[in-house]
């Protein structure tokens, strides 16, 4: 955990990430650096790619609406806009955990996020799902479902009591110092 005084703990607002970024580059190592500069690039990639992607959904989407085929109950209209979408939005949470990376809030993409990204996917997976898949390929998906969700939960739950634990010591400091004067 960064300690008061760490940058990581610097609002975003309150500095802009290309300044913190120079601000901190002289005292990084070499491989800091060098991940900060991957960093950028992925994010930069990631976003060309959502823009994109984004223009292609609008296109479909328009082209769906002008022939008048945009039928959300049509299975496979469904499949391809709300595909697209879940698409996006993988995408959008990739990018975010990178930038969160790159703001100096996360030395490295943290695994929850990882999880998180894996259940959106089998999420877009069970959209895009053709009616006559079959029982073995659903239950086999459904169980990774589960077995992500536990994970998360768990990593959420984890989380949560450290940052219980950390507010306690927080207050309980506060108190004491309360008492003494």
């Amino acid at each position: 955990m960064p300690n008061e005084l760490s940058p990581k703990t610097t609002p975003a607002g309150a500095r802009g990430p290309w300044q913190t970024l120079r601000e901190h580059w002289p005292m990084m190592t070499l491989y800091e650096r060098f991940e900060q500069v991957v960093a950028l690039v992925l994010s930069a990639v990631i976003a060309v790619i959502i823009v994109t992607s984004m223009v292609q959904l609008i296109r479909v989407v328009f082209t769906l609406l002008v022939l008048d085929a945009f039928n959300p109950l049509d299975h496979q209209v469904f499949q391809t806009v709300f595909g697209m979408i879940m698409t996006l939005l993988i995408a959008m949470e990739f990018k975010h955990s990178i930038v969160r990376v790159v703001m100096g809030q996360d030395s490295i993409v943290q695994v929850k996020t990882v999880v998180l990204i894996a259940l959106i996917a089998l999420s877009r997976k069970f959209v895009i799902l053709d009616p006559d898949t079959s029982p073995a390929k659903v239950a086999a998906l459904s169980g990774a479902a589960l077995a992500l969700g536990i994970v998360y939960w768990l990593m959420r739950e984890r989380d949560q009591r450290a940052l219980d634990a950390e507010r306690a010591a927080a207050l309980a400091a506060h108190h004491d110092k309360e008492l003494k004067r």
